[in-house]
């Protein structure tokens, strides 16, 4: 199975640190951080990974290789110039089966075989893997109607949201909705495949996730890797398969 990874950003509010080196680099323990999420990809069934690239491509390149060190074929597709978050799938050739997608900057204890899984048995032309987040307003909150008038005055609430996690599953008839080399963002393609009647689903997770969108969230996820390593990296172990090839179970590791 094919997975396609967006490491192509310029990461500025990660600067300086992204000055000289590309996000999905950023060290998070003994490795980068994009190496957790290829390994973790390996251990779902991914046997090949598109990086889609642009700032500091060439590092990437020189670290990544063809993959054979993580055992993964690792091939490259380049954006002269930004195209969004959806608009790179554009330029990726061969996706003509389910294929994954997902940023290079996240932190995650997701099982992406379970999101594979819920995608399939949903029917859905994409599917969205999401997270709980609250939202605190340290300010009193004033409901007006349309003529102005106050409806309502709620004292510093918390609002619950359902926010992407920046992984998705895509069947390749999505492609279709991705104008060549032009700049399109997920959200605008969701909203398309909306408007198409196509079914989008949603795969909650209530585990571990962050991103390293800025100083402290790097701060943060290098401290959780820490202290959870193994929650994200479990051991090797080798695979039980059934007579139809499809993954039972894990042998215990000796």
């Amino acid at each position: 199975m094919k997975a396609v990874i967006l490491a192509g950003g310029k990461g500025a509010r990660l600067r300086p640190y992204t000055t000289i080196l590309p996000k999905p680099l950023m060290p998070i323990g003994d490795m980068p951080i994009l190496e957790i999420l290829l390994r973790q990809m390996k251990r779902a069934g991914i046997d090949e990974a598109v990086l889609t690239v642009g700032h500091l491509a060439e590092l990437l390149r020189l670290f990544f290789r063809d993959g054979e060190r993580l055992g993964l074929r690792i091939t490259y597709s380049y954006e002269d110039a930004p195209l969004g978050t959806a608009g790179p799938l554009s330029l990726v050739e061969g996706l003509s089966q389910t294929f994954l997608v997902a940023n290079g900057d996240v932190l995650t204890t997701l099982p992406l075989a379970n999101l594979l899984a819920h995608h399939r048995l949903s029917g859905a032309a994409a599917t969205i893997a999401m997270h709980r987040r609250q939202v605190h307003i340290d300010l009193g909150v004033i409901q007006q109607n349309d003529k102005g008038h106050v409806t309502g005055y709620i004292e510093k609430p918390t609002y619950d949201f359902m926010v992407s996690m920046g992984i998705y599953v895509f069947e390749p008839r999505v492609l279709s909705f991705i104008p060549r080399n032009e700049y399109l963002d997920f959200p605008d393609l969701v909203q398309r495949l909306i408007d198409a009647g196509e079914v989008v689903s949603g795969f909650p997770f209530e585990g571990y996730w962050q991103d390293l969108g800025r100083p402290d969230d790097y701060e943060r996820a290098i401290e959780d890797f820490d202290r959870m390593r193994a929650e994200f990296l479990p051991p090797e172990a080798p695979l039980i398969y059934s007579p139809n090839g499809a993954t039972r179970a894990r042998a215990a590791a000796r």
